[in-house]
């Protein structure tokens, strides 16, 4: 008897796609100068792609998966997601029930098929939050 393995979850983000997303956005960090950690991840969050470019901070590794995870689970760039994290806001205690770290500051932004479904996230760390943002969205952009 052949037992055969059951397809648990289809692959929603190629990793051609995610070199093609990582490429883009190291371009965009070379050009602002800021050495960058660039994480995709596909469309439940697990990580696809990693790549720390040399002197990027340590600290950017967790950020950029961190990010992208978020981007992913709430459909949304992160740099839109900030203010819902803020006291008083819908999400305030979100990242205490979470357990895998979540963070509403910017630098991701989520990867779309044609129909718009969220296929995966691409979490940039490495600059201020502005610079994060405008390298995940170079990347977005470009595939």
């Amino acid at each position: 008897m052949t037992r055969t393995m059951s397809q648990i979850s289809p692959v929603t983000l190629p990793l051609e796609t995610a070199h093609q997303l990582t490429i883009a956005a190291l371009e965009k960090a070379e050009e602002i100068g800021v050495p960058y950690t660039i994480t995709v991840v596909d469309g439940g969050g697990n990580v696809v792609h990693v790549t720390r470019m040399d002197g990027a901070a340590l600290a950017s590794v967790d950020t950029s998966v961190a990010k992208a995870r978020t981007a992913v689970y709430f459909g949304a760039p992160t740099a839109d997601l900030a203010g819902a994290v803020q006291p008083g806001a819908p999400l305030y205690t979100i990242q205490t029930s979470a357990v895998l770290p979540l963070a509403f500051v910017g630098g991701a932004v989520p990867v779309t098929d044609s129909a718009g479904v969220v296929i995966g996230a691409v979490g940039a760390g490495g600059g201020s939050p502005q610079q994060d943002h405008e390298v995940a969205t170079a990347a977005v952009g470009a595939v």
